[in-house]
């Protein structure tokens, strides 16, 4: 009896496996692509970010905002230095605008600091000035990366977020002007140099929570401090023990902090800890907490106050519905030795510091640690401050700064 094929199985059979050959293929392909992305430093990090960030409605950016987004992603520096950080390390941000002789004092309390070296360093800048830049550079002590913001009033000088040439002023009647913007409740136009004080610190938390692949998996706690802060040599083991002792000591403490609330105390000298009002000098919380902060991004793009501080007391905090305390020492392990504005930058005939230099008391007991896992828990409650109710000090009525505030929250999202 001959053989006899059925021509239809046989042409069933070529097709299953031209099919199998296709898919085979495809996946090939596929991880060719992928490896070739992954073995390209910084590629996949910033294709999936560009491609998030033309989808906001963020201002067109010029040259300049476009090599500092570039420069966000370059290393760390000092990695020869301290190939390791410690396992258990707290990020240090400092933030930093145009007052180069703070920065060097608050530069140069940071390299006493016991412990610097075992962590990373964030310097955040406000846009780009040459002078802070160096003096960020010259860092050797800790491991430091740098990020600039790249959609800071003082980058764009000709456009939002900067000035535009179209821009209402003071209080300009946008209609009879024919001018653009929108006032405060005060009835006065946005000022850039202002409302950058609010957008850098939210561009920042932003940034540093959910934009650096230094930070983004970083669970643990994050100090942010400023550039006229100074740091005492305890702070950084007095803040490991605060963390380690919230959640048994003050499981309802949101934060920790380096300073009292009031930053014209240097605190009680008592043998006990302190619970009080979340402050703006030395403050360190985690990721837990920040999703609660960022899920607030609406109340916080839209309160009419330029302070990210006072917006944070009166909308933010209020918000989750109970008191936001903090932890600290009855001594302080930071001071606020401003008395510049932000908004006021510095020049060489424009000294924000006395003699070009500050005299803060140092003691023996401010360069150990100086806190005590038996003590107990004084609590403050109702402090006076700025609280739900409070309607802002204005500077921030512009639709164009609510929006951009709010492009932020959803940059990395």
């Amino acid at each position: 009896m001959a053989n006899y094929k059925n021509p239809r199985l046989k042409n069933a059979a070529f097709k299953r496996f031209l099919s199998v050959v296709l898919v085979t293929l495809t996946v090939v392909s596929l991880l060719i692509v992928s490896l070739r992305i992954k073995t390209t430093p910084g590629l996949s990090e910033s294709v999936v970010i560009q491609s998030g960030m033309e989808k906001l409605n963020l201002p067109k950016r010029n040259e300049f905002s476009i090599r500092l987004e570039e420069r966000n992603r370059f290393p760390s520096r000092n990695m020869d230095l301290y190939p390791k950080l410690a396992k258990d390390h707290i990020t240090i941000v400092l933030y930093v605008h145009n007052r180069p002789q703070y920065l060097q004092v608050s530069v140069k309390s940071l390299s006493n600091v016991v412990g610097i070296s075992e962590t990373l360093l964030i310097v955040s800048h406000d846009g780009y000035f040459e002078e802070m830049n160096k003096i960020v550079e010259g860092i050797k002590f800790c491991r430091v990366k740098q990020i600039f913001a790249p959609y800071s009033p003082h980058v764009f000088t000709d456009s939002f977020p900067g000035v535009s040439p179209n821009d209402c002023k003071g209080k300009d009647d946008a209609g009879k002007k024919h001018c653009t913007g929108n006032p405060d409740q005060y009835g006065n136009h946005r000022s850039p140099k202002i409302v950058s004080l609010k957008h850098h610190w939210w561009w920042m938390m932003n940034t540093v929570w959910d934009g650096l692949k230094e930070t983004r998996g970083h669970n643990g706690h994050v100090l942010f401090i400023e550039e006229d802060h100074f740091i005492f040599p305890n702070a950084y083991r007095n803040l490991q023990l605060l963390v380690s002792l919230k959640p048994e000591k003050c499981p309802d403490c949101y934060a920790a902090n380096l300073a009292p609330c009031d930053v014209s105390l240097r605190g009680e000298g008592w043998d006990s800890l302190i619970a009080e009002r979340m402050g703006n000098v030395g403050y360190a919380f985690n990721r837990t907490v920040w999703r609660k902060i960022h899920r607030r991004a609406k109340e916080f793009c839209f309160f009419d106050d330029y302070n990210w501080d006072i917006t944070m007391w009166a909308t933010v905090f209020p918000s989750f519905g109970s008191p936001v305390y903090t932890l600290r020492g009855p001594r302080t392990s930071a001071v606020h030795f401003g008395k510049c504005g932000l908004h006021q930058g510095q020049g060489k005939n424009n000294d924000c510091i006395d003699n070009g230099s500050v005299n803060i008391q140092v003691d023996a007991t401010d360069k150990v640690a100086n806190i005590r896992s038996e003590w107990d828990v004084e609590v403050y409650e109702n402090q006076q401050g700025y609280k739900a109710g409070f309607k802002g000090w204005g500077g921030w009525g512009d639709n164009r700064d609510h929006q951009l505030c709010f492009s932020f929250a959803q940059m990395y999202h």
